[in-house]
């Protein structure tokens, strides 16, 4: 998989290496040359550019790529960056991270974004999920979808223990992908029971979250 980063500060050269230990073929690009620094991931292609300028990314030819990851610390820049990704270049995913919380809600696909990802909306989940038991935790948005990866750890005394999967009555627009059980990554089957401690994923539409609960008795 070929992968444009925009942005080669912290968070883009940590994902460039990411990638390129999974084998992807990674191009950073980054117009400031004080964070152009090829020496921290090598094996990556580096463009001292400007992404947000159309003629730099035809050059760096990012029509070519697979998906393209808009990374920098500029919310502004990270937009437009996904908008010519999606619109110019026909880029297939685009992913683009928020920096500050109040701008999330123009990350959607009218401006070419298939998945935002905000820093500080993942560091609170986390920490939500840490010590969350029985409460529905929204881990990461979706938005191509207009879905979410929700979790959800049944409580000790659930009264769901022992019963099987297929007994849980969902909603339409929801789906229970894994349960997480100590060390194990489980695929659901309808019948495969439940147990205490099960941390449970979802994605569902954002609108049936609450019956996602009300299924479990929360």
């Amino acid at each position: 998989m070929r992968v444009a980063i925009a942005g080669a500060g912290a968070v883009g050269r940590s994902i460039a290496a990411e990638l390129v230990a999974g084998d992807h073929q990674v191009m950073l690009i980054e117009r400031l040359a004080k964070q152009f620094e090829p020496h921290t991931v090598e094996q990556a292609e580096w463009v001292l550019a400007d992404a947000c300028e159309l003629s730099s990314l035809e050059d760096a030819g990012i029509q070519l790529c697979d998906v393209v990851i808009a990374a920098t610390g500029d919310d502004k820049a990270n937009l437009v960056v996904s908008l010519l990704a999606k619109t110019v270049f026909a880029v297939r995913r685009v992913v683009a991270r928020v920096n500050h919380p109040a701008n999330e809600w123009l990350f959607t696909s009218a401006w070419g974004v298939d998945v935002a990802v905000s820093t500080p909306r993942v560091l609170a989940a986390m920490v939500e999920e840490a010590v969350s038991v029985g409460g529905l935790v929204q881990l990461l948005t979706l938005r191509q979808g207009q879905a979410n990866l929700v979790e959800m750890t049944l409580p000790a005394d659930t009264a769901w223990a022992g019963r099987p999967v297929g007994e849980v009555q969902l909603p339409r627009d929801a789906a229970l992908v894994t349960i997480l059980r100590g060390g194990r990554v489980i695929v659901p089957q309808p019948e495969d029971p439940l147990e205490a401690g099960d941390e449970l994923l979802f994605v569902a539409a954002a609108d049936v979250e609450g019956d996602i609960r009300r299924a479990f008795g929360h």
